[in-house]
């Protein structure tokens, strides 16, 4: 993943000023298992091109214990795209420019606008090219957007959206980068993590001057601070605080814990798999339900597993609780261990694997590992309109998102041969016409008499 800028005309030397890096040297920095390196590729009297990109070393983000984007276990491409991910890695390195605090003999040159070109890329976006253009476009940008012209970029027009950026205008270094800063977070809309204050100090920030008065205000807002009604509270902090506050309570990802967690309930299991349990956060509630012996995690990340583990071991100071098992494993590799469990979980996982992976992965389980009762969650699409996201999916690495009458067919093609009753459900806020925004199967096996 990497971020070109290129200045031509008079005065193009000055960049390296504001970007406080020296044209004779190479900048290089480790940071959580990524390598950051900053250098010029041109440095003429009237022609600078600086580049800056972040690969990542998988052998220390395999044995990184603290590794907080490790996703490994869904098999993405989230190391390799110019992200969210990407700006806070390449944060520090251009920090003078970003910020407008170049030495002082150069503070005059934070405002002015130099005839810049910029390139990045790999985005990995939901966003059609036309969405992309109407971010830039009102900023003084021209944008050219490219699936490059190799094989292989031809390849992933067909497959992926990854896309390749350019922009130019005649633009100050520091709003430029300010404003990526801000935009490639709302095209990457990879951001489930939560909220808070400090995502809405770098609006006001970054965004000062100019989010104002974008034509597409508020749906930037929207995409930075990812839950509804807090953008129409922006300019009034303490708003923002409670709101903040109150979202952390409701959060969808707990709502829809919970009613899995009922479900569980209401079969009364001894054994329970938890499949994709990633850091343990569910598996972890599971361990607290009476009458359950054995709670089998199974995750293919060693990373998110090993989070999990310290998760599970700070529960067992409670009383009650029954230790998970941290398992590897994955939907693709047949395990002796899993069969004839009362419960098997997959939440929130089909929806990051390939369709035409899934069918043979969810059969192994329905008609190999033959549980009592098998619990299979993902997005409704149909609730994406209460989000504003239409045309966009949650999140750059599903790679489907299923209406209600989908997602049905899908699970009753899994049952052809009658062997399970089903029964559809959800959670979260339902809504009277687009239903809830995840969406449930539970299938009971008809043997097992529940």
């Amino acid at each position: 993943m990497q971020l070109t800028i290129r200045a031509v005309g008079e005065n193009a030397q000055v960049l390296s000023h504001l970007l406080a890096k020296n044209p004779n040297n190479v900048y290089e920095r480790k940071q959580k298992g990524h390598l950051v390196r900053f250098f010029y590729r041109l440095f003429k009297e009237k022609e600078v091109e600086a580049t800056i990109f972040v690969t990542p070393d998988p052998i220390e983000l395999s044995n990184s214990r603290s590794n907080p984007y490790d996703i490994t276990h869904y098999i993405n491409d989230r190391e390799f795209a110019v992200s969210s991910i990407f700006c806070s890695f390449i944060r520090n390195a251009l920090g003078t420019a970003l910020n407008g605090q170049p030495k002082e003999e150069y503070a005059e040159w934070v405002h002015h606008p130099f005839d810049l070109h910029v390139e990045f890329g790999p985005i990995v976006s939901s966003l059609s090219d036309k969405q992309m253009q109407e971010l830039f476009d009102p900023l003084g940008f021209s944008v050219d957007i490219t699936y490059g012209e190799t094989d292989y970029k031809a390849k992933l027009k067909d497959r992926s959206t990854a896309r390749f950026l350019s922009i130019r205008g005649m633009k100050t270094l520091r709003d430029t980068l300010r404003q990526l800063f801000i935009l490639i977070p709302v095209m990457d809309n990879y951001k489930h993590y939560y909220i808070d204050e400090k995502e809405i100090e770098k609006l006001e920030r970054y965004g000062e001057g100019w989010l104002e008065d974008h034509p597409m205000r508020e749906y930037i807002y929207r995409q930075s601070l990812r839950f509804k009604d807090l953008y129409s509270m922006i300019e009034n902090t303490e708003p923002v605080k409670a709101a903040v506050k109150q979202e952390k309570k409701v959060r969808l990802n707990d709502l829809r814990y919970e009613k899995i967690i009922n479900l569980v309930k209401q079969v009364k299991p001894k054994t329970v798999v938890d499949f994709g349990s990633g850091e343990g956060k569910l598996a972890v509630r599971l361990g607290f339900l009476p009458g359950v012996e054995e709670i089998l995690a199974m995750e293919p990340s060693e990373s998110a597993s090993l989070q999990a583990i310290r998760r599970f071991e700070k529960a067992q100071e409670k009383s009650g609780f029954v230790p998970p098992i941290s398992m590897w494993g994955s939907l693709f590799y047949y395990d002796e261990r899993l069969k004839g469990k009362d419960v098997i979980i997959l939440c929130e996982v089909i929806e990051h694997i390939d369709e035409y992976r899934l069918p043979k992965a969810v059969e192994t389980i329905l008609h190999e590992y033959k549980p009592k009762t098998f619990i299979v969650t993902t997005p409704n699409r149909e609730y994406n309109g209460v989000y504003d996201m239409n045309e966009a999916l949650r999140h750059t690495d599903h790679r489907f998102e299923w209406t209600r009458p989908e997602f049905e067919y899908w699970c009753k093609e899994r049952n052809k041969d009658q062997a399970y009753e089903l029964r559809f459900d959800g959670a979260g806020e339902e809504h009277e016409q687009h239903g809830f925004p995840t969406q449930i199967c539970v299938f009971t096996r008809k043997e097992a008499g529940i």
